[in-house]
């Protein structure tokens, strides 16, 4: 089978895009019919550097069609299957995608590239949100051959090879750029992924300039990883004979019969040594869309406050948020409990700090709640990020015995280290109430992790809080605000939360003066509510 990579040249200089476009479409025109396979690069339609989405949808409004035309017009000329990658169009804006081709011209497949450099989507707004969805590897079945697809950035996720290779591809197609990378560089990555599927990889790329030692590297490499063509910063089109239902079977540990290395490495994966992924895994709070719920406590009408069961309650019906308090232990360990006393939600007196975790989990937890929960022990923080990290996005309420006094940096450390060790770090915020020294010592310790100001003893005052210490949230508490404190807030670029509603009437009418969040005891029918809200705007 004969492959064919088709390099062309790539400019800087947008003012140079007829002359580069024109020479894709030669290419394409110098294709014959000894060619079974023909890969074309990344963004066919945007052949020169866009840096405006505005110049970007100019050129695929004038190359796309005819780009597209052409690829089909050259299958069925050539007798090929081809694969390019261009603009296509949804209901949200314009996707990167790759199309596949077969002998007779026709579109019988598309992939879209699962990660998008931020400049895609911040600057050019192309069409992203499936890519924070779960998803399969999108396999294509062309004549008996199974191809799988990667484009440009999604080269570099390497935790996507071994769920690629589950798949049992003949081939990976690499739609690419990578400009910046060298083609040493180019060549690991893709003796890599070719090495991990038992697949071939069919790379085509750009060349930066024939003399340049970074960009470009389309290339041919074998299940084996080796290179059976790389054409570094060369342009044209350059071909290889291929067997591509050729695989690379070894023994599968010393003395052990042959096997494929996804087949060798899956005997001994340890899922839970990774980081957190698959498919509960949510948007971060960054990326995460308002309106949204936040479990107050968790659902804590269904379950126990600040327990496993009602956090698990809510995160398995979707919640956005959950809120629960930390307190720290006699002996250093951080639970979760709201009051400082232990007299209200369990069977134990005195207050939290004053009993090591030994003790306060000999303690019933779930009698106050209902007979049912009986037993239900007071969890720790790592057992909430151990359950539901990157599940949901956590507001935590770091309680202090004292308001106006500092945290204990010892313990703060530990809540950041437990952060980190779990991967969440993107999935966290922290309530300190109106706590000038607690603002302070997390900007230190944890700069990157959000700051959302509470009530404290000056519940009209927080906004001006916020603005002051630099903290990216508010929780406002009812009824002690205004609207005018919500668009103060929204003009210095500062979300609000409402802390609380439990009733769907009130729920809209905080939406309506502009709430971005609300928190709720009652999950499931403050989060219709919104749903509702959402569906009417």
């Amino acid at each position: 089978m004969k492959v064919a990579l088709i390099q062309p040249p790539y400019s800087t200089d947008y003012s140079k895009i007829d002359e580069y476009f024109k020479k894709e479409i030669e290419y394409l025109d110098s294709c014959d019919s000894s060619m079974d396979i023909i890969v074309m690069p990344e963004l066919c339609d945007v052949p020169c550097l866009a840096s405006t989405r505005e110049d970007n949808e100019a050129a695929v409004r004038k190359y796309n069609k005819t780009f597209l035309d052409k690829c089909s017009e050259t299958a069925r000329r050539c007798g090929a299957i081809i694969f390019a990658n261009a603009r296509d169009k949804s209901d949200k804006g314009y996707l990167n995608t790759t199309f596949a081709f077969d002998r007779q011209g026709n579109i019988v497949g598309k992939y879209y590239k699962q990660h998008l450099v931020q400049s895609e989507v911040d600057k050019i707004k192309l069409d992203s949100d499936y890519s924070f969805e779960f998803s399969e590897p999108v396999v294509l079945e062309i004549e008996g051959m199974r191809f799988g697809f990667l484009v440009c950035y999604d080269f570099y996720f390497y935790e996507a090879f071994a769920n690629m290779a589950r798949y049992n591809l003949d081939a990976v197609i690499g739609c690419s750029h990578q400009r910046s990378d060298t083609h040493l560089a180019l060549e690991i990555m893709s003796q890599f992924l070719a090495y991990n599927t038992n697949a071939y990889v069919l790379r085509s790329s750009v060349s930066m300039d024939e003399s340049s030692d970074i960009g470009g590297g389309s290339m041919v490499v074998s299940p084996r990883g080796e290179i059976l063509l790389n054409m570094k910063s060369r342009t044209g089109i350059e071909c290889v004979e291929i067997d591509i239902k050729d695989k690379y079977y070894k023994p599968a540990g010393f003395g052990n019969p042959p096997s494929s290395h996804h087949e060798y490495i899956e005997i001994g994966r340890r899922p839970w040594k990774y980081r957190p992924g698959g498919s509960a895994i949510v948007r971060d709070d960054k990326r995460m869309k308002y309106p949204r719920v936040c479990a107050h406590r968790g659902f804590n009408t269904i379950a126990p406050e600040n327990s496993l069961p009602a956090f698990g309650a809510a995160v398995s019906m979707g919640a956005d948020e959950i809120e629960f308090d930390l307190w720290e232990t006699a002996d250093g360990e951080i639970v979760s409990i709201h009051d400082q006393s232990l007299e209200r939600v369990s069977n134990g007196t005195g207050y939290v700090w004053g009993h090591t975790l030994e003790e306060l989990k000999a303690l019933d937890f779930g009698i106050k709640h209902g007979k049912e929960f009986e037993g239900l022990s007071i969890p720790t923080f790592e057992e909430i990020l151990k359950k539901f990290s990157c599940h949901t996005v956590m507001n935590i309420h770091i309680k202090l015995r004292e308001n106006h006094k500092p945290y204990n940096e010892r313990a703060l450390k530990k809540i950041v280290d437990l952060i980190d060790k779990y991967d969440c770090r993107k999935y966290v915020y922290f309530m300190i109430s109106n706590n000038e020294l607690l603002a302070r010592q997390c900007k230190e310790i944890a700069p990157d992790i959000p700051l959302c100001a509470g009530a404290g003893d000056d519940p009209w005052g927080m906004v001006d809080f916020a603005i002051r210490e630099g903290c990216q949230k508010v929780q406002l508490f009812k009824p002690y605000f205004d609207k005018a404190m919500i668009d103060k807030a929204h003009e210095n670029g500062i979300i609000c939360n409402v802390f609380w509603s439990d009733d769907p009437k009130e729920t809209k009418e905080f939406l309506e003066m502009g709430i971005d969040t609300i928190l709720t005891n009652d999950y499931n029918r403050i989060a219709r509510a919104v749903n509702e809200f959402k569906e009417e705007k």
